[in-house]
């Protein structure tokens, strides 16, 4: 375990290696599991005023469960908000590309300049996984490991690229610039010490 203030970093973070390989899982993690993508209190408004800038771009299947249920609904297993999913599959952000590669509709939008926000940060910064606990004032960041990242996780390996090095723009997002130099610092010492 890593810590960085009050901010605990699980050591996967920085041992492993994963770089998305959509070709391969044709972006599972957004049609798979039975939760929508964990939504904070603050990306809940945001994401309703995104909608109305990208809903053009979203099967009529999707957008019919936003009019009706809205953009997240609460899960008892997140303990908190989440997208809302089609019949308990795919997020209603969902699109596919020519290719049928499932793709976020929020980030393609931010690609064409329709929004300033990239995706829910519990997004981006997949597979890595935030717990906050207020009570006893720290955040665990940990490595959510799901056998959909194989794929992932080769590239990954065959590449040698670190899984905190493939999120660095996300963790910089969600912790700060001065935070991600501390984390690549503790790899690096990490890697002078063990000779690896």
């Amino acid at each position: 375990m890593i810590a960085i203030d009050n901010i605990l970093i699980s050591e996967d973070i920085i041992d492993s290696y994963f770089r998305c390989n959509l070709e391969s899982c044709k972006g599972a993690c957004c049609y798979e599991g039975d939760l929508g993508a964990p939504v904070s209190d603050e990306e809940v408004p945001i994401l309703e005023e995104v909608y109305q800038k990208i809903k053009h771009m979203l099967p009529r299947e999707n957008r019919n469960v936003i009019e009706k249920n809205g953009v997240t609904k609460y899960y008892k297993d997140l303990e908190g908000m989440g997208t809302q999913l089609i019949n308990g599959g795919p997020c209603v952000f969902l699109i596919k590309d020519e290719l049928g590669i499932s793709k976020c509709g929020i980030e393609q939008a931010y690609y064409q300049g329709l929004t300033k926000f990239k995706k829910p940060i519990s997004c981006h910064l997949y597979p890595i996984r935030i717990t906050e606990n207020p009570k006893q004032g720290f955040i665990a960041v940990n490595y959510d490991r799901w056998e959909i990242c194989d794929p992932a996780c080769k590239a990954g390996k065959k590449e040698k690229v670190p899984l905190y090095k493939f999120l660095q723009e996300s963790i910089t997002r969600r912790f700060g610039e001065a935070f991600y130099e501390e984390l690549a610092s503790a790899a690096d010492h990490k890697k002078s010490i063990s000779g690896s």
